[in-house]
């Protein structure tokens, strides 16, 4: 729906509501301030809706301002993806649109793996929940504790996976190239 469409939609709507209240354009304008003929050409379209009109409008018929313009409901934002386990990772996803930056929930279980690095386009970054996440990047090979994050591009050999000490939970931030997240920590001498 066009913002036109909307806006052609909001007179009859006014008039309705109006009408509904059984209250007379006299009465209304008495109530809002605005006079008879302008709230007449409102409600037949002849005028086009402005904040300035339709906010003593909803308080005189004391209606929340998205009933006469007819704003579409506000649909439910809790994500609920099904997780999907690969590998014996459990990932929860916490984005729902498919492409751009994705968002992720990790459990990874107590395990030892041979790390096999791998490349491709993209930037991450992770952030471990509780646990401990091993991650190899490149020639480092660090161990991430709660609390401690890491980011970096996709395209250096990466691996991360449970230390084999206990089951690690991290969030993990995948975007495209480009989609860098930033991560401001104090110098360690700020401590």
């Amino acid at each position: 729906m066009t913002t036109d469409d909307v806006l052609a939609e909001v007179g009859p709507r006014l008039r309705r509501i109006r009408k509904d209240r059984e209250v007379t354009l006299a009465a209304l304008s008495e109530a809002t301030g605005i006079s008879v003929s302008t709230l007449s050409r409102l409600e037949s379209g002849l005028r086009k809706p402005s904040l300035e009109l339709l906010l003593p409008i909803a308080q005189a018929h004391q209606v929340p301002l998205d009933e006469l313009v007819g704003a579409p409901p506000v649909g439910d934002p809790r994500v609920r993806a099904k997780p999907i386990t690969r590998q014996g990772r459990t990932l929860y996803p916490l984005t729902r649109q498919p492409g751009g930056l994705q968002a992720y929930k990790v459990v990874e279980p107590q395990r030892t793996a041979e790390p096999d690095p791998r490349t491709h386009e993209g930037y991450e970054w992770l952030y471990v929940l509780s646990g401990r996440l091993r991650l190899v990047l490149g020639q480092h090979d660090v161990v991430l504790s709660a609390g401690e994050a890491a980011e970096f591009d996709t395209r250096v050999p990466h691996w991360f996976g449970s230390t084999g000490e206990g089951p690690v939970e991290f969030l993990s931030l995948f975007g495209p190239q480009g989609e860098r997240m930033h991560v401001r920590a104090r110098p360690a001498s700020a401590k």
